[in-house]
């Protein structure tokens, strides 16, 4: 059910009342959520250990982020919301808020300033995408294949996913229809910048399930972020989407003989939305803990466990040594100018507009 303008300007004023609960008057027990693996722990590193430390409260994680949406409707509709801060894609934070799930916020009313003396809004700049999404991180989802079983010619396009007589053998696509519709299209011969205008039509969406149609039979279907990595470690595919965080991890910290495919890397934006129908002291901790979570120092912070980039401008400087593998983390970043040569960009007003029925149409694709 959607809000009305009037209760959605309300839901915004109350950012003001809320902050007025900041000096005593907050919850004492917050439960996040997010997507599990090793994101969680770098969040739980550069963020909730400090928060706690600093505040005393306690924080209780769930990895729900992949079904948010849906959770989030279902809690509303029930009139009981159990969540504090949500960590969602950017594309999902459009239709939350658009249906009055996630509060409206004004950045540079609840963010920090960076450090380097900009606001919040000049800080985050063109990654402020809606009005009740609070950037964390550029992020972006591309393929990583195994060096022992490309031969002697490793994959460099991504049209490689699907050409099995060079690389025969299973790979690995998530089982949703976002990207993949993407990458299909580019590989029928779509250019990049017509993607979208293809993708709107029922003739292009057909095209490009046509085009996944072709390997349908060598694909393992994803749901959790840590599938592929652990598919590519035990060597049960030659390639496979996934986050590149993940990949980092697999081949850096876990030294396995995995290589990344930066070619037409998908970028996206990661962050941070409050729910409404939150009590005043739930409301009120959960805008204290985004101000803090996503200062500048935090953000530079968590990119000494992850290599995702920081949304601010001001924290990229910040950007040092992983903090157990002492490597540099820049060029392992989707941003990093010799990665990002390539990229393709996501359209996040067009998922937010077509999400549910262009996922309908894949998963009875997928049921054939």
């Amino acid at each position: 059910m959607k809000l009305t303008k009037t209760l959605l300007a309300s839901t915004a004023l109350t950012v003001a009342g809320a902050s007025a609960f900041a000096d005593g008057h907050m919850a004492n027990e917050m439960t996040i959520v997010s997507w599990g693996g090793a994101y969680s722990k770098s969040q739980q590193l550069a963020y909730h250990d400090p928060y706690m430390e600093k505040t005393g409260v306690s924080i209780i994680n769930d990895e729900s982020s992949a079904e948010a949406v849906s959770k989030l409707r279902a809690m509303n509709e029930a009139g009981n919301v159990t969540w504090d801060v949500v960590d969602v894609v950017a594309a999902d934070a459009l239709r939350l808020c658009d249906e009055g799930l996630a509060m409206e916020i004004d950045a540079d009313e609840v963010l920090a300033n960076g450090d380097d003396g900009s606001t919040a809004t000049e800080d985050f700049g063109e990654l402020l995408v809606g009005d009740c999404f609070i950037p964390q991180i550029v992020y972006s989802t591309t393929f990583g294949y195994r060096t022992d079983m490309v031969g002697d010619t490793p994959p460099t396009d991504v049209c490689a996913v699907f050409d099995t007589e060079t690389y025969p053998g299973k790979r690995a696509l998530e089982k949703r229809s976002i990207n993949n519709m993407e990458w299909a299209l580019i590989c029928d011969g779509v250019a990049k910048d017509e993607v979208y205008d293809v993708l709107e039509t029922e003739e292009g969406q057909q095209q490009a399930l046509d085009k996944l149609a072709t390997i349908k039979d060598d694909v393992i279907w994803w749901s959790a972020g840590a599938d592929t990595p652990q598919l590519l470690a035990d060597g049960e595919i030659v390639m496979g989407s996934t986050y590149n965080g993940r990949l980092f991890s697999v081949i850096e910290e876990q030294n396995q003989p995995v290589a990344m495919l930066w070619d037409a890397q998908i970028f996206d934006l990661d962050g941070w939305i409050i729910p409404t129908g939150l009590s005043p002291e739930r409301q009120a901790r959960a805008l204290d803990y985004v101000r803090f979570a996503t200062d500048t120092q935090r953000l530079a912070d968590q990119a000494k466990y992850i290599s995702y980039g920081p949304a601010r401008k001001s924290s990229a400087p910040l950007v040092g040594q992983h903090a157990e593998l002492g490597i540099e983390m820049a060029p392992h970043m989707p941003t990093d100018p010799e990665n990002a040569k390539n990229t393709f960009l996501y359209n996040y007003e067009f998922w937010a507009d077509y999400r549910d029925d262009i996922e309908a149409k894949f998963q009875a694709w997928l049921a054939q």
